[in-house]
């Protein structure tokens, strides 16, 4: 790789939160994290940032009996969840139960080792997929904590995820002009009570801890990926913010159609968004489902009724 090439993709490095998940691919789109885990960091690009427009395809994510362990510590032991398009499910559950992990290994945390069961969408085996070739179907997640990267501005990062994701599936795929697309993410930034000009200014710098979760939303929203995995896209939220990134949610839901799971400690996210299932992780698997009625329940008695070995 030329140093132009290398310096320009890491003038487009986005910094992963507190998962490290990266992994190795050839389009321009680059995150990296911490030295310990890689060195070559523009060789390793954004895995979750990809647009895919298929509001009118079906798909369907299907875990099967997953074991998993990282340096010898079993943390996932024999998950079950299938995921369809349409379908909104929430994962509550103690500190410690594998929710965060759960959503790493889905999207191929090199970190950790399958020992048993399946990862497919549709119907399809990806557990041996780099997390960019999973990304490629579609699959989009949004952190925790997102990093800041100082440099970079929103809306270019957007454009050019959105342009290399494009053309990964479509050969003629024909940008739309810089203007127009710019004018698109200040509309979707305006629709989450975020100025205009935050699409001018670097990834998350400088951002609150509000502001930050919204532009996960924002990315999610125009990059429209079909199965989408929040990783307590809640927490640190005051209740404007939860409002506002409740209301990005639905409208990608009923936008886009996509399958989405949301992982979150607290039930308050379920008041403005419905789930149509609500499963309770313990110890590495899923000990109760229901309906969003689950949430309730947890709320007024706690988890000792289902975590009790």
């Amino acid at each position: 790789m030329s140093s132009d090439h290398a310096s320009l993709d890491m003038g487009k490095a986005y910094m992963l939160a507190a998962a490290h998940l990266i992994a190795e691919s050839k389009i321009s789109m680059v995150k990296i994290t911490s030295p310990q885990y890689w060195t070559n960091h523009h060789e390793y690009a954004n895995f979750s940032r990809h647009s895919f427009s298929n509001k009118f395809m079906n798909h369907t994510l299907k875990i099967q009996n997953l074991h998993a362990e990282i340096d010898g510590q079993k943390i996932i032991k024999g998950f079950d969840l299938t995921i369809k398009s349409g379908e909104i499910h929430v994962i509550m559950g103690p500190n410690g139960s594998g929710k965060s992990t759960l959503c790493k290994i889905v999207m191929g945390h090199p970190s950790y080792e399958i020992t048993e069961g399946q990862i497919l969408f549709d119907d399809k085996e990806i557990s041996d997929l780099e997390p960019n070739e999973r990304a490629n179907l579609g699959i989009f997640l949004g952190f925790q904590h997102p990093f800041e990267i100082p440099g970079v501005t929103l809306g270019n990062f957007l454009r050019q995820a959105h342009n290399a994701n494009q053309k990964a599936t479509n050969k003629e795929f024909t940008p739309a002009s810089p203007v127009k697309f710019m004018q698109d993410v200040k509309a979707e930034l305006e629709n989450l009570k975020m100025e205009a000009s935050f699409a001018a200014r670097f990834v998350n710098e400088n951002f609150s801890g509000g502001e930050k979760k919204r532009a996960e939303i924002a990315q999610m929203n125009i990059l429209k990926p079909n199965t989408i995995l929040l990783d307590e896209i809640d927490s640190g939220l005051d209740i404007d913010a939860l409002k506002v990134v409740a209301e990005g949610i639905n409208k990608n839901f009923q936008e886009n159609n996509p399958a989405i799971l949301i992982i979150t400690h607290y039930q308050r996210i379920l008041n403005y968004i419905v789930p149509h299932h609500v499963h309770i992780m313990h110890d590495g698997k899923i000990v109760k489902s229901g309906d969003h009625k689950l949430a309730t329940t947890l709320e007024e008695t706690g988890y000792e009724q289902y975590i009790t070995n």
